[in-house]
């Protein structure tokens, strides 16, 4: 197996968000794609987070692509110099205001969709969290914390009973493995 070559890039926009570049690329075969479009994002970081008691800390937030409202684990992009586990650190304590004694347990780390973007995403597991603070949250968000039993969850996800994402989901499942062995 061959990788394709790339013959021509082209930047069609650059923003803090996030790129998007056109590129002409050659198959191993020899067909040429002439327009093949990659989002070059940052690296995302996520957790779930869960209090003593076994709750899970959930974000419940505004998704503009579908126009709806989504239950999440806390996450957001890395700073420019940040770890991956500093940065859920952050995340967390700026969306929920909830922080731990313990250290993060790194999970896994995937890419998002190798297909058209670049971006990897560091999920983790905080055991032990606690309320420490409000929220800090930025001049675009508007988040609702939400508590939810951590057995609890399956039965929401498996019953489509909320509206949630893939990353929530399969950062769950990741989480209650590990907390399974």
């Amino acid at each position: 197996m061959k990788a394709w070559e790339t013959l021509s890039t082209e930047y069609l926009y650059k923003n803090s968000f996030g790129n998007l570049r056109k590129e002409q690329c050659r198959l191993p075969n020899g067909i040429i794609i002439d327009n093949f479009y990659v989002n070059e994002y940052s690296d995302w970081v996520n957790a779930v987070v869960l209090t003593e008691s076994m709750q899970l800390v959930l974000v419940k937030q505004y998704r503009h692509g579908t126009r709806g409202f989504y239950l999440e684990i806390p996450a957001g992009k890395l700073e420019e110099n940040e770890t991956s586990e500093q940065g859920i650190l952050r995340e967390v304590l700026e969306e929920t205001g909830f922080t731990s004694n313990k250290n993060p347990i790194l999970l896994g780390e995937h890419m998002v969709n190798p297909a058209i973007q670049n971006n990897k995403i560091s999920t983790y597991l905080i055991t032990d969290a606690f309320k420490t603070k409000d929220q800090q949250l930025d001049d675009t968000e508007e988040i609702d914390v939400k508590l939810i039993g951590f057995e609890e969850f399956d039965d929401l996800i498996l019953n489509q009973t909320i509206e949630t994402q893939l990353f929530t989901a399969s950062a769950y499942y990741m989480a209650k493995s590990f907390l399974n062995k």
